[in-house]
């Protein structure tokens, strides 16, 4: 060994050393830096050394010495080394921030990299890192919509409080029609789905009709009471009422939750409200779709049966709603659970109002 470098293997290091090298899924680098410190440790000189490991001199000499100092987890590590990149600027940095939360002055509706790239002088993937680093993705948009209901924290009280409680010997029900189902086929049969191949839809398609999907989500069970209807006329929402009329028992109130649809206000679905006194219409406010629970069952359809479905006719579709359904009560139905908070709720819908005014 080189002067200066002297270390003895204990029984212990040998064991690890020896388990390294006997590893397969190891790596190499770790392999023949513990064979080095082996051989060394069986009394073989650096020449020696060199020809079994085929490393250099100055090599054999530098894990020798890490061996000495930090013993064998000294081996297991890599010194870090300065980048050949000098560290960008400060204020390089925050003038491509600065630019990103502007619009562009060019005729784009946000910022690509390139695009920033050029401006600035930097390269692409140096943009990429300052974004990733700041949490800027000018690409990414998110769709909102705060409610101007003036009574939105009362009718979002009125709804939770049927959720997290409903009334003693009473059915709760989410109501809402999921309306212009389309009835799509494929201009050619696609593939089946393969190991390395996903199934294939062709991207063209023929319309073969829609339907109205109304459907009503018992809170307290999860189950679902639907009909398909061609159109979604008051008409027909009154035809969907006297159904859940007939299928609910008769000594049980019936409070529905709902949007502000037009439908469900006019005028002879308010005469059929009064004349029927156990049932109780609660409104949930204007543009807000997601506090209404059957929204969740409508994803889960659309997600699950009808966006990758192939069907030739309208009564196609409408079969295959209805098994869906079927199945889903027999299986997968479960009560609605309410988890978040109204306050908080009502919190988060101010600051987006503080947010917009600020911003406007």
């Amino acid at each position: 060994m080189r002067k200066g470098i002297s270390f003895t293997v204990s029984a212990e290091d040998r064991r690890r050393l020896d388990a390294i090298v006997a590893d397969r899924s190891a790596p190499q680098k770790h392999v023949w830096r513990a064979r080095i410190v082996l051989l060394s440790g069986d009394g073989h000189g650096t020449t020696a050394i060199m020809a079994a490991t085929g490393k250099s001199k100055t090599c054999v000499w530098r894990w020798q010495e890490r061996f000495m100092t930090e013993s064998v987890a000294g081996l297991l590590r890599d010194k870090t080394r300065p980048s050949r990149i000098p560290p960008l600027a400060r204020d390089k940095v925050d003038e491509v921030v600065a630019l990103t939360l502007k619009a562009p002055p060019h005729e784009a509706s946000h910022w690509t990299v390139r695009a920033m790239a050029k401006v600035v002088g930097l390269s692409p993937s140096t943009v990429h890192e300052i974004w990733k680093s700041h949490g800027l993705s000018p690409h990414r948009w998110r769709q909102f919509k705060l409610s101007n209901d003036p009574e939105f924290a009362k009718k979002l009280r009125e709804v939770v409080g049927l959720y997290v409680s409903p009334p003693a010997h009473a059915v709760v029900l989410s109501v809402d029609e999921k309306s212009q189902i389309q009835a799509l086929d494929r201009t050619q049969p696609g593939l089946p789905l393969k190991k390395g191949r996903g199934q294939t839809l062709t991207h063209d398609y023929k319309r073969n009709g829609t339907t109205t999907l109304f459907a009503a989500l018992n809170v307290l069970d999860g189950s679902v009471i639907s009909k398909n209807m061609q159109r979604h006329r008051h008409q027909e929402f009154l035809d969907f009422l006297n159904q859940i009329e007939r299928q609910v028992a008769k000594d049980r109130k019936i409070h529905v939750i709902l949007d502000n649809y037009g439908t469900h206000k006019h005028p002879n679905t308010r005469s059929w409200l009064a004349r029927h006194p156990r049932w109780t219409f609660h409104f949930i406010p204007t543009s807000s779709s997601w506090l209404n629970a059957v929204e969740g069952f409508f994803a889960k359809l659309t997600r699950r049966r009808l966006k990758y479905g192939v069907f030739k006719s309208v009564d196609e579709l409408k079969g295959a709603i209805d098994r869906f359904i079927a199945e889903h009560n027999e299986t997968e139905a479960k009560p609605f659970v309410w988890r978040a908070d109204p306050d908080k709720i009502i919190a988060a819908r101010n600051r987006g109002f503080q947010m917009l005014e600020s911003n406007h």
